[in-house]
């Protein structure tokens, strides 16, 4: 097959290939009157909506790849790799959400120790300090508010609670107070004292070790950009240097090196997650929720 044959065909796959991915977007933007009949969720369906708008976006970048490369390789580790790039080098985000999580339950717990200084017991202590905690846990601590609202025992909705901020930090203030709610003894400030001071230093070692990390990943983007800009621009700008990759045999030439740069990648990613120690507190009984359903 000629050359100019090779490229109409791979246009014209490129533009089916778009129109398609254009077609399930507009279909999945367009709004539907709402049905009562109950349907099973479907796992496709639910995979492309929290997909969002990285799945077009990657097919338009790996249909883009293979019209200026013409590898197939190339194109899908291309669309693999703006697929997955806030899985890869997303960490940052995932840690100032954590370290803020973390700021937030200190700053309660230092709240609530105030708070039962003034005699107050736990059960009014709670919903005092939760709806003007930190923007980063009031929805879990106005839910655990609204649970003691309705009579939920305080030990179910404390368990509750760290079930839902899934925090080993939590896990510790948590069960100091519903030891208190069960033996009702005195100390309960001191220890909250203790809780709070230990949470903080837990807090500036996690701000730490994100600042050292950040200017790793600061280079890792830069050498890979470098690389990705260094083997697409020959692939353009000096096609024959690169011609042995257009045959099959350079096409599994290619996957080896890209599998390799994937392996380093998640290697990386590994490396650059923040270990937390093991959750300790974990429920036992059936919890009731606020609408009064039962959660195991």
């Amino acid at each position: 097959m000629s050359t100019p044959s090779v490229t109409l065909l791979l246009i014209v796959v490129a533009g089916a290939v778009a129109g398609g991915a254009l077609l399930m977007l507009v279909l999945a933007l367009i709004p539907r009157a709402e049905s009562t009949e109950v349907k099973a969720p479907s796992a496709l369906l639910g995979t492309v909506r929290r997909a969002g708008l990285r799945l077009p976006i990657a097919i338009g970048a790996g249909l883009l790849i293979l019209l200026l490369t013409r590898w197939p390789v190339a194109a899908i580790a291309a669309g693999v790799l703006v697929f997955a790039w806030p899985m890869l080098f997303g960490g940052s985000q995932q840690e100032r959400v954590a370290i803020a999580r973390l700021e937030g339950v200190a700053n309660w717990t230092e709240s609530l120790r105030d708070t039962v200084a003034g005699a107050v017991g736990l059960e009014q202590a709670i919903p005092a300090t939760a709806y003007a905690a930190s923007p980063a846990i009031v929805k879990e601590l106005s839910a655990l508010a609204d649970r003691l609202r309705v009579r939920v025992p305080l030990g179910q909705a404390l368990q509750r609670f760290a079930d839902e901020m899934d925090d080993s930090s939590v896990d510790l203030i948590v069960a100091t107070l519903i030891l208190n709610s069960r033996l009702r003894g005195p100390g309960l400030r001191e220890v909250l004292t203790s809780l709070a001071d230990s949470a903080r230093a837990e807090l500036d070692m996690r701000q730490r070790v994100s600042a050292g990390r950040r200017g790793t990943r600061r280079s890792v983007r830069i050498v890979i950009g470098v690389a990705l800009l260094f083997v697409f621009g020959l692939s353009i700008l000096n096609r024959p240097y690169v011609e042995p990759y257009s045959t099959p045999i350079g096409q599994v030439v290619l996957l080896v090196i890209l599998g390799l740069y994937a392996l380093g990648f998640i290697w990386l990613r590994r490396l650059a997650a923040f270990e937390t120690p093991e959750r300790f507190l974990h429920a036992r009984d059936r919890l009731p929720d606020v609408d009064g359903g039962i959660r195991r």
